[in-house]
């Protein structure tokens, strides 16, 4: 017989008097000690007071206010890990099945039997403590992948530690792929913060609305379809920690509203006038300069100097070439399985991949991994990264060989270095190639992607970078249709 854990708190959330005593009492008993709560609302108010103290819920189906189903739901948004044993009056099929769909842990009938608790709170209690293996593991795993010989991963690595404990806003930068993600995740993983949510938004992907409304809830009836009272991110994620990614696509009505939070750290939910507390720490993460949005009057200047207390710069892949193949490795170790021995890389293979510009950088290299594991055909992804490296820097000819492009020069004095040359020769391209097409379909951006064969985002990214807009007063209308090897450049597209 397994033996209770001493130390372990149970709260049991039961309308009925009589019920919730016998509960209290037997789980007493067995050990534990118990908080109690009358309805939906009051449980979910004890977890956001002392979710690490909890080590496991009893949850009663029907009570008032808000129901046992609902209370999972929130709790679920919340903790997708504590074990939460739904008990209910009423056993029939459909309430288990829709228990168990909301997330529950375990389903006991009324009454409830002193052995049938006891087993299943061990059931439950037991399946934690795996999880939380599970949770080490993959962090140890987390950390490992920014472990490497680049100085620049060194020193990212080095400051982990310290940043996570900090409990400062962080900023963090670099181009889309790098690894943002990870590094936010690293660092509440390393903070005192770790047993509470870790949330995610992505300011980029949803309408300015939507960002709202998810970031801060709102009130029944605020708007049209808000038939109930919803939590928002910063409600849910309280005690814990929430990464913006993208934050420089953020409305720009909406960050004074998120400025408000990061100094005063409270809101009220859109319709409503309740002032809401919380402990949060904000993270965010942006491939954008965010100094020019400023200037741009794009981005508030006093949200950049809130939120960029400590700025981490995440390297491009190709600026850590020495721990290319070190991280080739971690990714094909996590995503072998049970694939079979490893993938071999060849003395080709690794060639290519070292001359490779990897401009979706661990992302991309990821997803070759994936490919290499699948494949497992090593001169066959060696000449495709080659191809993609000629593309990016002269024609491949009929015979396959090499040929350079032709470098246009100023004029005879122009003494700058080959590889610059070649570089302002390749954003020249781009700009004709982005200029024909948005000439072709009368500006209009979507179309204009479309036929480049890039994402929309790819192609506003691009045309900000390489200053297209600002060329569209003087933008020739009668220039040359696109030729196929621009629209293979493009096919590949390089999202930096």
């Amino acid at each position: 017989m397994a033996s209770v854990r001493s130390g372990q708190s149970i709260l049991v959330g039961e309308d009925e008097l009589e019920v919730r005593g016998y509960l209290a009492m037997a789980l007493k008993c067995l050990g534990y000690s118990v908080e109690l709560a009358q309805d939906g609302d009051e449980v979910l108010a004890c977890l956001r007071a002392s979710r690490s103290e909890i080590s496991a819920v009893l949850l009663d189906l029907m009570m008032p206010n808000r129901d046992g189903l609902d209370t999972l739901v929130e709790i679920r948004r919340t903790d997708p890990t504590l074990p939460v044993i739904v008990i209910s009056g009423a056993s029939s099929t459909i309430d288990v099945v829709a228990a168990m769909k909301c997330g529950a842990t375990d389903f006991l009938c009324k009454p409830v039997a002193h052995d049938d608790l006891r087993k299943a709170i061990l059931r439950a209690t037991q399946s934690q403590l795996a999880d939380a293996v599970v949770r080490t593991k993959t962090k140890v795993s987390v950390t490992k992948a920014f472990v490497g010989g680049n100085p620049r991963m060194k020193e990212i690595h080095s400051m982990l530690g310290h940043l996570g404990w900090s409990g400062a806003p962080i900023l963090i930068r670099g181009e889309t792929g790098t690894g943002k993600e990870v590094v936010a995740r690293e660092l509440h993983a390393l903070s005192p913060r770790a047993d509470r949510p870790f949330l995610k938004l992505n300011c980029a992907a949803l309408p300015s609305e939507l960002v709202e409304s998810e970031l801060f809830g709102y009130e029944r009836g605020a708007f049209t379809g808000a038939f109930q009272k919803k939590a928002g991110m910063f409600e849910v994620a309280d005690g814990g920690t929430i990464l913006l990614d993208e934050i420089g696509d953020m409305d720009f009505k909406l960050q004074a509203k998120l400025l408000q939070v990061l100094q005063d750290h409270e809101f009220q939910r859109i319709g409503g006038k309740e002032v809401v507390k919380v402990n949060v720490r904000v993270l965010a993460a942006t491939h954008q300069d965010l100094e020019k949005a400023i200037a741009e009057g794009r981005f508030r200047e006093d949200l950049y100097y809130r939120q960029n207390v400590i700025s981490l710069h995440v390297p491009a892949l190709r600026e850590c070439k020495d721990d290319l193949m070190a991280m080739t490795e971690f990714l094909i170790e996590r995503h072998l399985g049970t694939s079979g021995p490893a993938p071999t890389i060849t003395p080709e293979l690794e060639h290519a991949m070292m001359s490779y510009h990897w401009p979706g950088n661990v992302r991309e290299l990821e997803n070759f991994v994936r490919k290499l594991i699948i494949l497992r055909d090593a001169e066959m992804l060696s000449r495709e990264l080659l191809t993609k490296s000629n593309r990016r820097t002269g024609a491949v000819s009929a015979s396959g060989e090499r040929q350079m492009a032709a470098i246009p020069v100023a004029n005879n004095d122009d003494q700058s270095p080959i590889l610059e040359q070649v570089t302002k020769a390749k954003q020249q391209a781009e700009v004709n190639a982005i200029l024909t097409a948005l000439n072709s379909t009368r500006w209009n951006r979507k179309r204009a992607a479309s036929l480049l064969k890039i994402d929309y985002k790819a192609l506003l990214y691009k045309m900000k970078r390489l200053g297209v807009e600002d060329k569209a007063q003087s933008a020739d209308a009668g220039m040359e249709p696109l030729s196929n090897t621009v629209e293979q450049s493009f096919s590949e597209a390089e999202i930096a």
